[in-house]
């Protein structure tokens, strides 16, 4: 079972990011709302607004700032597809980094206790 993600973000004529080993990222959707993506997420496809892609790699929280574009999950492999990085600051989260990090820890958790117990993640 994984416990990471790969994310990959591409604009028509390059790839800005091709990060192999990613816990979690975070961006925004079109309808505005946050949407937080972990390892063994279902398979989606969304569009996003323009502002902050936030990512855990294992240097640490980083952040890009992208235009709008469409974000596709599949297997493990997040990648967002875009016209380049957003030319105005981007919003802040409407969530206070210490809940977030709260969050993170949580979700950490659910992913050692489906891992230590498969059978739990296929009862729906």
């Amino acid at each position: 079972m994984a416990l990471s993600l790969r994310l990959t973000i591409l604009t028509p004529t390059r790839s800005l990011l091709d990060e192999p080993l990613v816990f979690n990222v975070r961006l925004r959707l079109a309808d505005e709302n946050w949407l937080s993506i972990y390892p063994r997420h279902l398979p989606l496809v969304a569009e996003t607004v323009a502002g902050p892609v936030q990512y855990t790699a294992p240097a640490g929280r980083q952040t890009i700032v992208l235009a709008a574009g469409i974000v596709q999950v599949v297997e493990n492999q997040v990648t967002v597809f875009t016209s380049g990085l957003a030319q105005a600051e981007a919003p802040e989260p409407d969530a206070p980094d210490e809940a977030i990090a709260s969050f993170d820890r949580l979700a950490r958790e659910l992913f050692v206790t489906l891992q230590a117990h498969p059978d739990l993640g296929d009862k729906g």
